[in-house]
């Protein structure tokens, strides 16, 4: 069993969870992540790990309810337990100091993006971060990104803070006003990482995005994240979740990324008439 220690809401669906884990708080390392269960009768969800206080042992969830599972998540309370967490999982971030480096995040994606961001700071980086989403209020964790960032640049669709536009505005702004990339990272909703690759080719710039298809157990052996990277499958939980995002086959990745639409539906469903109320709303 693993304690809560704290639980805010930081966005409309989207929550910022410290919990008790000290043996992965002891090991974790930028771009790994965690799969847990929230019950003995619930499925296994993979979770990027946000942060880790390795004195006190605990680690950061941050997660955005899409379905049954991180509803159930989200109304959990301090002081409760989640059943399982495994961990860390996947291959960490290649962190070392590039020179410049061009962080792009969107969504719950910023969770990924921060600790990666956190990393190349203390290597020596020159760090320019951008964040973008809908509106103002589903950019998150903008504070902590901007600590770790000589620049922070905002965009949101409908103008409500910084720049109005998306990712992709910004990352061409960037290198049309001199700035030399030496490697970037995109980290959101798939259809943000497609195009953030798109333009970062135009651009001349090497990218790695991190991609977060299903996953069972989390150690290769399910098959359920497999990818196809450059030609050939690979396991995201094990050979990722980061990858060139060049060499990845988008359109294959956002088709199986909608594979069971229908179902999570269902299944969600059936929770809300079950609890009663959308309390992560």
């Amino acid at each position: 069993m693993f304690k809560i220690v704290s639980k805010q809401k930081i966005a409309p669906k989207e929550f910022d969870m410290w919990v008790e884990a000290p043996r992965i708080a002891g090991h974790a390392k930028a771009g790994q992540f965690v799969v847990l269960r929230v019950n003995d009768m619930g499925e296994r969800i993979p979770l990027t790990i946000a942060d880790h206080d390795e004195e006190k042992g605990q680690i950061r969830l941050v997660f955005q309810v899409v379905g049954k599972t991180t509803a159930a998540l989200s109304r959990l309370e301090p002081g409760e337990a989640i059943l399982d967490i495994s961990g860390p999982l996947g291959t960490p971030s290649e962190v070392e100091k590039y020179g410049t480096v061009l962080m792009v995040g969107g969504g719950v994606g910023i969770a990924a993006l921060y600790p990666i961001i956190k990393a190349l700071k203390q290597q020596g980086n020159k760090v320019i971060t951008i964040l973008g989403g809908r509106t103002s209020s589903l950019v998150v964790m903008k504070d902590e990104c901007a600590k770790y960032s000589d620049e922070l640049i905002v965009t949101t669709d409908d103008g409500s803070e910084g720049m109005k536009g998306v990712v992709t505005d910004a990352m061409k702004m960037v290198v049309e006003r001199g700035e030399k990339v030496d490697r970037c990272w995109c980290i959101g909703p798939s259809i943000m990482m497609k195009f953030g690759t798109k333009a970062a080719k135009e651009l001349g710039l090497p990218i790695w995005v991190s991609l977060n298809p299903l996953m069972v157990d989390g150690t290769g052996m399910c098959g359920c994240c497999r990818v196809t990277v450059d030609g050939k499958i690979f396991f995201a939980c094990v050979d990722g979740p980061e990858f060139d995002g060049h060499k990845v086959n988008w359109d294959e990745f956002m088709s199986r990324m909608r594979q069971y639409k229908d179902e999570e539906k269902i299944s969600m469903d059936k929770y809300i008439e079950e609890v009663g109320e959308e309390t992560w709303l």
